[in-house]
């Protein structure tokens, strides 16, 4: 699934830029990390070692586990299901249904258990279902059937044993709601030209397919799906596979579909248009949208891409595309940013629908991504798909990794490679610092409720699953890295796997090549995925020391997270010189080494992790650092890296705050856009900090003498702002350089311009809330109620949240949970927008406390990104809301610890760089 949180991370560039940066580093309490490139991002996991005491340690029966027992297996579903898109007698859009699914005994037993939720059925004399055997097999007569509600199964007792290795068939009649919970089978409403529209689509992953039929709801339970779909007259219905010809009005069948897991599954009845194209391989490809969405090309970008990238992916995996089309349709509700359903692709508008009018460069490259993202997914998650939601880390960050090379491919200019240590890297790497964070993999056994199986889609997950596999690549070499992934992808089609499957195709690999590792891949990689958190590596230049150690924002947090290699790592350290010397690796296996090249001379000066390749942290000797500050001529993602690292340290307590200040003085001969980013996004956590101090003051001035260059420049060469600049991150870099300004009132910022290009318009529309009064705001709310254009609604939306008036804030917040204003999907956006205010982050504290019990049982399951409110805090089946707001209070005690200890010494700073020289 493609990242789900979703802000769009470049659309949020606006003027709260600086604030939304501080809030992903900060909090960690309370509200974070907006992005997803989630699907549906939420809390980290659970800690499943320490269930609540409510749940039994050991269920008696086998309905009341979760897991399905290993006797059956399905091998096809033939499917038929009729919605309603007009409401019944009672208010109520439902649909009806009717399933067949046949099925292998593998072991005997006298208990069927299929999973449904929220479906009811047809009785047939007294029991739920029919079952008949095949070639010859006979079905033995029900004795009992009911629905066990807590483990989501219809539950059927038979009087003896079904037999192994026979076939049978169990049929049923059901119907279900077509709710508006943007889960399962469910509801979506637009209005086109005044009128409303319904559409019915669907969002399986990870556990609601079992809301749509019946089946055998697990990713190892892959079979074959036959689907007909009833639907009203002048509406399409689209599925996986390609529909049969000759349908008539109302009836339209698919062919079978391939052999896949049920969360893949995916159908869709709406009122919807399209345009076409044929990949180079003859793939067909369409995009499908609004009427007038396709009308006014905004989906020929998305068009455009994905052949390039298909292709790309075709060529990587070096295994011709399984299907004969890609659909992919943008809904106009949709809790993921999109998901990767096998040859039916569903997205946000926001993730596959591009206007050149009023879409910025970010939404662009957002809608390049996020379908690399899914495509990369037809191999690597749908052609094998790991066996257990455990690996779910291995599917989505693989796919959050290669995303950016299929991307790369689609825009070769863009220099989206170097874009994943902004996007990806840096921000997650603040999350797994905290005490509370989790590994990458666990067992099986500790994932099992559908709670906690959804509770790991998160930002680890996606990112750091990505940074991990990409330090793999850079270390095994890409060409290596590809090979073993053919030999994997072609030995496991059609079936499941776990991770060990990949670290044995991969060394193979390795040892085809000749590359000397100091431990197999195995033995390496398994210290980063199944322990939590990453090292901070010291290098001492003057000794040749080099040391790790389990890096923790607050070190004085308590760890009660056992780690089986005591949090240690096995770390590819990279390193250079100077900006002409080879770049070299030394590999840190123990809790402390040596390498006497490391040792400077005198004027040298060492850095490493060269482009954060590795997800480590880098700290050194005191001279070194000295040297640092002083050279502008290291890689310019390790001039983002130096500044990263030394914040981060430095609120760990490992370095002075003043060093970390210190790497931010040279911005004013910098233009390029990732340390500038990485710096504004470590200020951020300053302006949340001191934003009613005497601090504000001093740094609003530091600031401004820093960007006031930055701002020159951007107004030169885009002739006083009548063009748009060329490179793709210097467009990102001008809304940085004008967004600074502003805020630290630079002459010329806030001068009227009669042409706003769509990269400043967040900008613009945030300043412009932020100056104004109630009349910008009802204003601007009704600009957002009438766009037909969901980017710009996106920035509408977040603009809003600019307002310096506390009861506007808290009028916006009310309204976040009303989906007659906001709608569910974008619930968190709105939240998180107003905690990014200085203003709004207690009102929005408070809010969420206020309505903790209706976020977390309306919104929580579906379409909020729950994770993106409480991320940084382990929120588990039946934890009580006091202990979760003593954790948070906890945290909030240690912030104002925080700028009590550092407050005058970062006032003095700021007055020092910004005083008149003597």
């Amino acid at each position: 699934m493609g990242k789900g949180f979703y802000i769009s991370k470049p659309v949020a560039i606006a003027c709260v830029v600086i604030a939304i940066a501080a809030v992903s580093t900060i909090i960690a309490l309370s509200v974070v990390y907006a992005q997803e490139k989630s699907k549906s991002e939420v809390i980290p996991t659970p800690d499943p070692s320490n269930p609540p005491s409510t749940t039994p340690s050991v269920p008696k029966e086998p309905w009341q586990h979760y897991r399905l027992p290993d006797s059956l297996l399905p091998v096809s579903y033939n499917v038929t299901l009729q919605p309603w898109l007009v409401p019944d007698a009672d208010g109520l859009y439902i649909f009806k249904g009717q399933s067949t699914v046949v099925f292998r005994c593998v072991k005997e037993t006298d208990l069927i258990l299929i999973h449904s939720n929220k479906l009811n059925f047809t009785f047939f004399g007294k029991y739920h279902a029919e079952l008949r055997g095949l070639n010859g097999a006979a079905a033995p007569p029900m004795t009992n059937s009911w629905l066990e509600v807590p483990t989501q199964y219809l539950v059927i007792q038979l009087s003896s044993m079904l037999k192994a290795e026979s076939m049978y068939e169990l049929y049923t009649e059901f119907v279900g709601e077509l709710a508006d919970d943007l889960g399962g089978f469910y509801r979506s409403e637009y209005t086109e030209d005044g009128v409303k529209k319904v559409l019915a689509t669907t969002q399986m992953q990870p556990t609601d397919a079992r809301k749509a039929f019946p089946c055998f709801d697990e990713p190892a339970m892959k079979a074959v799906f036959h689907l007909t779909l009833i639907h009203p007259h002048g509406t399409v219905a689209l599925s996986n596979s390609l529909n049969y010809e000759g349908q008539n009005l109302t009836q339209t069948s698919f062919r079978p579909t391939e052999v896949m897991s049920s969360y893949l599954l995916a159908f869709v009845v709406c009122e919807f248009d399209y345009i076409s194209s044929v990949s180079d391989t003859g793939v067909l490809i369409r995009i499908w949208a609004r009427r007038k969405a396709i009308a006014e090309g905004q989906g020929n970008y998305a068009l455009n891409k994905t052949g390039p990238i298909l292709s790309f992916f075709e060529d990587y995996y070096d295994i011709p595309y399984p299907l004969n089309k890609s659909d992919q349709i943008a809904l106009p509700d949709f809790s993921a940013g999109a998901m990767e359903n096998w040859g039916l692709i569903t997205y946000r508008e926001t993730a596959l629908l591009y206007n050149p009018s009023v879409s910025s460069n970010g939404d662009k490259e957002w809608v390049l991504t996020v379908i690399a993202h899914e495509l990369a997914h037809m191999w690597f998650g749908n052609l094998v798909t790991t066996r257990w939601w455990n690996d779910l880390w291995l599917n989505e960050g693989f796919a959050t990794y290669v995303s950016y090379l299929g991307a790369n491919y689609g825009e070769p200019t863009w220099n989206l490679k170097d874009l994943i240590v902004i996007n990806e890297i840096t921000g997650v790497m603040n999350v797994d610092a905290l005490a509370s964070s989790h590994p990458l993999s666990t067992k099986e056994e500790e994932i099992q409720r559908p709670e906690q199986i959804t509770a790991l889609f998160d930002s680890i997950t996606y990112s750091k699953g990505a940074a991990v596999l990409r330090m793999l690549s850079e270390f095994i070499t890409e060409e290596v890295f590809t090979k073993g992934l053919h030999s994997y992808l072609d030995e496991h089609k059609y079936s499941n796997t776990v991770y060990k499957d990949l670290w044995e195709h991969l060394q193979m690999a390795v040892d085809a090549a000749g590359i000397n590792l100091p431990e197999s891949v195995e033995v390496i990689m398994n210290r980063w995925i199944l322990q939590m958190g990453f090292p901070v590596v010291t290098i001492n230049t003057q000794t040749g020391t080099v040391t790790q150690k389990h890096f923790l924002l607050d070190p004085d947090s308590p760890v009660d997270r056992p780690s089986p290699f005591n949090y240690e790592w096995i770390v590819p350290i990279t390193w250079m010189k100077s900006s002409s010397a080879p770049e070299k690796q030394y590999w840190l296996v123990e809790k402390e080494g040596s390498n006497p090249e490391m040792i400077n001379g005198a004027n040298e000066w060492l850095v490493a992790n060269i482009n954060m390749k590795g997800f480590y942290r880098v700290n050194y000797d005191s001279e070194n650092w000295e040297r640092l500050l002083t050279k502008v001529d290291v890689p310019v993602i390790n001039r983002a890296q130096i500044i990263d690292d030394a914040f981060n340290l430095a609120r760990a307590k490992i370095v002075n705050i003043t060093l970390a200040l210190r790497t931010t003085t040279f911005l004013n001969k910098e233009v390029e856009y990732m340390p500038w980013e990485m710096a504004l996004s470590n200020l951020g956590y300053f302006y949340l900090m001191f934003d009613r101090s005497e601090v504000y003051g001093a740094m609003q001035a530091y600031l401004k003498k820093q960007v006031t260059p930055l701002f020159e420049h951007f107004k030169d060469i885009t002739a006083n702002w009548t063009k748009i600049p060329e490179n793709h991150t210097d467009q990102y870099n001008q809304v940085n350089a004008i967004s600074t300004a502003c805020i630290s009132e630079v002459k010329g910022c806030k001068e009227p311009h009669h042409w706003i290009p769509a990269n400043l318009r967040s900008t613009v529309y945030c300043n412009a809330i932020k100056a104004g009064g109630v009349e910008e705001w009802d204003f601007a709310w009704s600009m957002y109620k009438n766009a037909t254009i969901a980017a710009e609604a996106e920035k509408l939306m977040s603009a809003l949240s600019c307002t310096t008036q506390p009861w506007l804030l808290n009028r916006y917040l009310k309204y976040s949970l009303d989906p007659e204003k906001i709608r569910k999907q974008d619930a968190s956006y709105t939240i998180v927008s107003i905690a990014s205010n200085p203003i709004g982050q207690p009102l929005a504290w408070d809010f969420i406390r206020a309505n903790w019990d209706r976020i977390y049982n309306e919104y929580g399951g579906g379409g909020m990104s729950f994770g993106g409110l409480i991320s940084g805090y382990q929120q588990g089946t039946g934890i009580s809301n006091t202990n979760m707001l003593k954790q948070l209070g906890s945290a909030t005690a240690s912030l104002e610890q925080w700028v009590d200890e550092n407050k005058q010494v970062v006032f003095d700073w700021f007055l020092s760089e910004t005083s008149p020289s003597l």
